[in-house]
This record gives structure tokens, sequence and C-alpha cells, in this order.
């Protein structure tokens, strides 16, 4: 009896990671919570898989473990119902469904209408639930039937959704970044192909706005493919010896060299002896780029742009700082998404893609740092950059003397 009422059990639970599996490869989505789905019921085969017990070693090994204990290492909430009824709710799913659980009709544990439909069908089937646990979490509820037993596992999806939503978002405000300017092109070409072409002065002109808007592609294409390129190589760990200081002077000098009105207010204060950073040299040569020209462009014609560094217990602290118009306190949480503005036109016709701090942001989470803005309307922004500084090398070690 024991046997068959397992072999139920292992049947629907292989059942329950077959759906799981065939469901997650065709969506393309929840890969990570499939494998660790899949691993925590391996770990359940394995502990029930195993030869019966002769009448002689029938007295139970208080040192195995059961399988209401091994489901509990599943990461998922998992439920084992008989007759409808919850006879077994892992260690996940009594935190999301609450801890009375075994007994309960399983459409009453559950609590959700589509999840009370699904289970009283004849076939299981798999459905997306919304505000189970909490009002923005979305799971997939996966179930599977082996003999009188059904197995249902609800895979959060929450993290899935919201990257969803961020990537629709994201495609939607490049597509319109993009469009604007071309559009712009196509108007002032087609213009200059009908009337204006014979008109030397507003062909100049017209033509000026076509390659500004022709370079605000530019400049926004490569951003696009910056931002492509540093979440790329996010779980590629920097480790280039860097001399801040050094890097802080070179930037410098480039924005100088450019010709920039603003580059006469820049006040650049680094000591002579900072501790070396471990990092990628081209992606903190365009964080100091991007952090620097910012503080450029918004900071008040006239006054200083300061670029400091100094030396923080184990770690270095960049900041930059301009005295501008400043942010207000609204503006600062949301400053680092893609595409976001405080002044939608300002930042524009100053040649902003919307992608900088964006950027930044990336950047510095590759490099285990941490970045903060503080403002103060109509006074100034600083932005401070905390990297952590390479270690010391070892002191090589000493040959022992041995005294005769």
């Amino acid at each position: 009896m024991r046997s068959e009422s397992i072999s139920r059990l292992l049947l629907a639970l292989g059942a329950a990671v077959v759906a799981a599996v065939a469901t997650g490869v065709a969506r393309g989505d929840g890969i990570a919570a499939l494998l660790a789905l899949i691993g925590g019921v391996v770990a359940a085969l394995i502990a029930w898989m195993r030869p019966e017990a002769s009448p002689a070693d029938a007295v139970p090994d208080p040192q195995e473990p059961s399988l209401a204990s091994v489901l509990d290492a599943v990461a998922d909430p998992v439920l084992v119902l008989t007759a409808g009824r919850v006879a077994i709710a892992n260690a996940a799913a009594r935190s999301v469904l609450g801890t009375h659980l075994v007994g309960e009709d399983a459409r009453v544990a559950i609590r959700h209408p589509a999840a009370a439909e699904a289970l009283a069908a004849a076939e299981p089937r798999d459905i997306e639930l919304v505000g189970l646990g909490a009002r923005d979490r979305r799971w997939r509820l996966v179930a599977a039937t082996g003999g009188d037993m059904r197995v249902v596992t609800l895979h959060d999806r929450t993290e899935n959704a919201a990257a969803e939503r961020m990537r629709v978002d994201f495609v939607a405000n490049a597509s319109h970044e993009l469009r604007t300017p071309l559009a712009s092109i196509i108007g002032y070409a087609e213009t200059l192909a009908d009337e204006a072409g014979d008109d030397p002065d507003l062909r100049r002109r017209f033509l000026r706005i076509v390659g500004d808007e022709a370079r605000r592609m530019q400049r926004l294409v490569e951003d696009l493919l910056s931002l492509s390129r540093i979440e790329a190589d996010k779980f590629r760990v920097p480790d280039q010896p860097i001399d801040l200081g050094r890097l802080i002077d070179e930037v410098c000098a480039e924005l100088v060299a450019t010709g920039n009105p603003r580059s006469g207010d820049l006040d650049c204060v680094v000591p002579g002896e900072l501790p070396a950073i471990v990092g990628d040299r081209a992606q903190l040569s365009q964080l100091l780029h991007n952090l620097v020209g910012n503080a450029m462009k918004y900071g008040r014609a006239g006054t200083p742009v300061t670029v400091a560094a100094e030396r923080r217990g184990s770690a270095v602290r960049l900041t930059v700082t301009d005295r501008g118009e400043g942010i207000a306190p609204e503006h600062l949480p949301r400053l680092t998404e893609r595409f976001y503005r405080v002044d939608a036109g300002r930042s524009r016709t100053l040649g902003g893609t919307g992608l900088g701090l964006a950027i930044c942001k990336h950047i510095v989470e590759r490099h285990r740092a941490r970045m903060e803005v503080q403002s103060v309307p109509s006074t100034g922004t600083t932005v401070a950059v905390t990297l952590p500084a390479a270690s010391p090398p070892a002191a090589p070690a000493q040959a022992a003397v041995i005294k005769g």
C-alpha cells in the first residue's frame, strides 16, 4: 500500500517538473526558478526512491528525512493534495498562504478565484495569479496529477513581470527618442527637396538643423550601445589597477581640449596620493565624462564645477559638484531611470539623451561601488561615488633565520 502511494506521489512530482519545464521553455521566462524547482523535487525523489524496508528493518530511522522536510528545501511553494485537500505544504507555501494549510480544502487554502476554478477542473492547467500574498505579486500555478494525488507548485513571476514591463517601457521610450529627430530630419529633407533648394541661406540653415538632429540620433545610439555593453559585462568583475587621480586629470584635460565654453570653470581637487582602485578604465572614464559633463551642462555659467577625490577608510570617494538650479527632492529617486529627465525640453536642448545617469548607475554597480546624489534647489548638486580601494599587495614572506 505504501509502495503504491509513493509511486503515485512520484508520478505527480515528476509530472509537475515536466509541466513546469515545458511551460518555462515555451514562454522563455523563469528558467532560474524552474531550475530551483527541479533541484528541490529531485531531492525529494532521491529521498523517497529507496528500496522497501524488509520486515526485519521496519523500524523507522529517526535520522531519515521525511518527504515534508525534504520539500521544505524547495524554494517555490509546493502543495501535495489528496482528495482536494492539502496533505503536505512546504515552508515556502506556508509563508505565502498561511501556517494552517494541512487539512484545508485546496481552494480555500490558496484563496484565489482563478485558482479555485483551475483546481476544480478534472484536467490540471497552468494559470496566472495576481495579488496572491500581496497586491503586486504575480504567480504561475502549475498543477499535475498522479492517481488520486495532485501536486501544485507556485512560481513567483513578480520579478519577471517587472522586467517585462521595463523592457516594454524601454523599447517604447527608445523608439520615441529616435522617432523625434528622425521625423525632423525627414521633414527638413523634404522641404529642401521641394521648396527651399534654391535659397542658399535657407538651405544652409535647414542642413545645419538636419546635421544637429542626426548627431542627436548618433549620441542616442552610442549611449544605447554603451548601456548594452555595460549590462553584458555586469557579471565580469573588473580587474585592472587604476590610478583614479591620474584618470581624473586626464578626463578634465580632455574636456578642456574640447573647447567647451565652461571648461575654464573646471576645478579638480585631487590629493597627490590616493590608493589605487580595481576597475575597468574605459568605463570609469565614461563615468567621469558623464558626471562632469552633466555638471558643466546644468551648473550656472561662471560658477565652479568641482571634481574631487579623497580616501575614506578602505575606499576612495569621488565627488562632482555644480552650482546650478539643483533638483527637487521628488525627482532624486528616479534620476538613474532610463530616459528620465527632470526638465525634458532643457535636457534635449543641451544635447542630453536621458541615458547618462542610467549608464553611470550600471558602471557603479559593476564596480561594486555606491552612488549618491544630493541636491539643494537653487544651490546645486553633488554626485558622490564611493569605490572600494584595491587591496595592498601581500608582504613577501621572510626567510627564517636559524641561529646556531
